[in-house]
């Protein structure tokens, strides 16, 4: 599932939501499930899931996503479902009827396909014919809306991991060598030795009980001063450079990366960390340079900014990547685990910084008036 806080368009019709959808995600869905969410006159989330394979029961899923929208205090919602009919109907009315029954109210139903949108709610030929209704997204003025501010929608989810994806020719050639020298300078700084130096974090580890997982290479007591004096220096370095327009060369993002292995320097990074477009350029850039066993911590960095901008289908897509490759990396858990959740950014505001670590808060819902 994806969530992200929404950009400002004026939706007034099925049309234009239907429209308005790729904007709100960062991608065309297919074969999904889509509910924006609203508070009053202003959409506060989307939430995408994939269609229920057939003959599956749609309801669970249903209800976790009629959970996650609840989270948002909204009002009311509009679920919009992608693909043929025998697919999609089933899907769209269990959401809609645990939407029903979280106590939001159901604004629409609708089902689009080749170009076409119908609805479920209506059933005035008039304006809801049997064969469907036509839209034109180039012509409708959400888009240039949405253009105008800034807002892309890419073809679909695949464009969009491709966005996070391993850069390789050339520039891998050129980061192996960088990171071979950056784990040497580590080692020298250490006393240890290169093998040891950046070590990435442990795939699969795991604590008996379901305790924070301490995949990513130990605590502070394995970072010396100089190891976190390194790395605080690096990080501020890789940020001055960022928002001045300026892009780490490869023996910087090495550096970068062997550090961010040692968790005071990824938490320092973490707490410089916002929802700037060039927190999201940086962490981009160095996810798909740095070497595979080195994607972890810069993967779940551009994950947290991702998600604090609102663009939680690129934070899902970039904590996928890593969890592929590190699956028990404890940080990269948390933040998917708050994907899933529908939580929102803050609730993670002042960690790190913490003694126990962080917390997913249970919020509960407003009282309705």
């Amino acid at each position: 599932m994806n969530s992200t806080e929404q950009p400002r368009l004026s939706v007034r019709s099925p049309a234009d939501m239907v429209t308005a959808v790729p904007y709100l995600l960062g991608f065309h869905p297919a074969d999904s499930v889509v509910v924006v969410a609203v508070r009053g006159r202003r959409v506060v989330f989307a939430a995408r899931g994939d269609l229920p394979a057939p003959g599956a029961d749609p309801g669970p899923a249903a209800r976790h996503l009629a959970h996650v929208v609840a989270r948002q205090d909204a009002d009311a919602a509009t679920v919009v479902g992608y693909g043929p009919a025998a697919r999609v109907t089933g899907a769209v009315d269990a959401i809609g009827d645990a939407l029903t029954a979280a106590g939001l109210v159901v604004l629409d139903a609708l089902r689009v396909t080749d170009g076409r949108w119908w609805s479920y709610l209506c059933a005035e030929p008039s304006c809801c014919p049997p064969e469907g209704t036509p839209y034109d997204p180039a012509a409708s003025q959400v888009s240039a809306a949405a253009v105008f501010a800034g807002q892309v929608a890419l073809p679909d989810r695949a464009a969009l991991a491709a966005q996070v994806s391993p850069l390789d020719g050339p520039v891998r050639l050129a980061m192996r060598r960088a990171t071979g020298r950056a784990r040497l300078r580590l080692a020298a700084l250490t006393g240890g030795t290169p093998a040891q130096s950046g070590r990435g974090p442990e795939a699969g580890s795991s604590v008996p009980g379901g305790g924070d997982v301490r995949a990513d290479g130990g605590g502070p007591e394995d970072s010396p001063r100089a190891v976190r004096s390194a790395g605080t220096a690096a990080v501020r370095a890789a940020f001055r450079r960022q928002r001045r327009g300026e892009r780490l060369d490869d023996d910087e993002v090495a550096w970068l990366t062997v550090l961010l292995t040692h968790i005071p320097v990824r938490d320092h990074a973490w707490s410089r960390t916002d929802g700037r477009d060039a927190d999201i350029s940086l962490w981009t850039d160095v996810t798909r340079r740095a070497e595979p066993d080195l994607i972890a911590a810069p993967g779940c960095l551009l994950a947290f900014s991702a998600w604090r901008s609102g663009h939680g289908a690129l934070a899902a897509v970039a904590l996928e990547r890593v969890l592929s490759a590190h699956p028990g990396y404890s940080l990269a858990l948390l933040l998917a685990e708050a994907l899933r959740r529908g939580v929102a950014p803050s609730e993670l505001d002042g960690w790190p910084g913490s003694d126990g670590g962080p917390v997913l808060r249970r919020r509960r819902r407003r009282p309705r008036r």
